[in-house]
């Protein structure tokens, strides 16, 4: 990253974010204007001590339509390493309890169209087997992954590809949305986490959408696949680098940081196969090293291909992850194919009674 010698104004870091290539993970519902806030605090404190440059805003994992959130998804790719910036002195440097080292790396897969609408109804059939409890008022659903990401780190000037080591991420929501928690090391200042309860600090409660969504919303949402993709591009008009790749992202997204009912979370896999360009990656491996079969997509601005990674056998969703596939500069940084931008494995996903409350894990 670039030092951040002069702060940009909001309307610059509007106009430029579409331009640049993303790495940051995406806040989750209702709280990019919770981190917008913070970046400022945090930039104010470390702007006396060390310079970090901003990290880029994420075309995956999108939670509010563009327009309200390119900014608050900037501040939380900053808020998190500005924090990294006032510790980074050196190897073996930690942020919030993270290790951070050398930046992520895997062979770029070859792509293919040939048994991808197979692998697709598979994945869809296998979703529609598995049993998403109906959550109930005052109850929670309760995600657990290990995730890991790549950002650009600039410590006495000097400025090279570092990544955030594997973490455990563990986040409630309430059915309606409007209460949560988030465990993140990476983003959280308090290692006890941070509150995702609405209305945020400047008192808004956003609507629930596909790009924000509860759980009430996805159980109301329709399980005809061309009806739920046809929903999906009206309510990202206007975000991401193209139409395409942001439905994409979409559904990634709630593939990932949601529970939808059974049926809406099959649909949602035959919805992706209707998206051009979508391919499949025979080898992949999620953050956990679980190898598997992927469905991606390119996103040709970016150079960045995002995978959703599947079980070879049983065609269950592992993880996702973002892998640049062609060579772009940031900050004066190549960032080289085979960099693996965002990682993550999902190792849990249940319902549980109350805030905070881990459940049990299986032998």
């Amino acid at each position: 990253m670039k030092a951040t010698r002069s702060r940009q104004t909001p309307a610059e870091w509007e106009e430029s974010a579409p331009l640049l290539p993303q790495t940051a993970r995406d806040l989750p519902t209702g709280r990019h204007q919770f981190h917008k806030e913070r970046l400022m605090a945090h930039i104010q404190r470390a702007e006396s001590t060390t310079t970090t440059a901003p990290a880029r805003p994420k075309t995956r994992g999108l939670r509010l339509p563009r327009p309200a959130f390119v900014l608050p998804v900037l501040a939380l790719a900053v808020a998190g390493t500005v924090v990294a910036g006032t510790v980074l002195n050196g190897g073996g440097s930690r942020s919030g309890g993270v290790a951070t080292g050398p930046a992520l790396t895997t062979l770029v897969g070859a792509t293919t169209t040939k048994g991808l609408p197979q692998l697709l109804d598979q994945a869809s059939t296998a979703a529609g087997r598995e049993t998403h409890p109906t959550v109930k008022p005052g109850q929670y659903v309760y995600i657990e992954s290990k995730t890991a990401n790549t950002f650009v780190r600039t410590v006495d000037n000097k400025s090279s590809l570092a990544s955030y080591a594997l973490h455990q991420r563990q986040i409630w929501q309430s059915p309606d949305g409007t209460k949560g928690w988030l465990i993140d090391p990476t983003v959280n200042r308090d290692s006890k986490g941070e509150t995702l309860s609405l209305p945020d600090e400047q008192g808004n409660t956003p609507k629930a959408g596909v790009g924000h969504p509860s759980y009430d919303f996805l159980a109301r949402l329709t399980t005809d696949p061309d009806k739920l993709l046809k929903l999906i591009y009206k309510e990202t008009k206007g975000q991401g680098n193209t139409p395409d790749q942001q439905a994409f992202t979409t559904i990634g997204d709630l593939l990932t940081e949601s529970y939808p009912p059974a049926e809406l979370y099959s649909a949602l896999f035959k919805a992706a196969a209707k998206i051009p360009g979508v391919v499949l990656v025979n080898d992949a491996q999620d953050a956990v090293g679980r190898s598997g079969v992927a469905v991606a997509r390119l996103d040709e601005t970016s150079g960045a291909r995002a995978e959703w990674i599947f079980d070879k056998k049983t065609h269950v969703f592992l993880g996702d992850r973002t892998v640049q596939v062609k060579k772009v500069f940031e900050y004066g940084v190549a960032v080289k194919p085979g960099t693996v931008r965002y990682t993550s494995a999902i190792t849990k996903r249940t319902i549980v009674d109350g805030m905070k409350q881990a459940p049990a894990h299986n032998s």
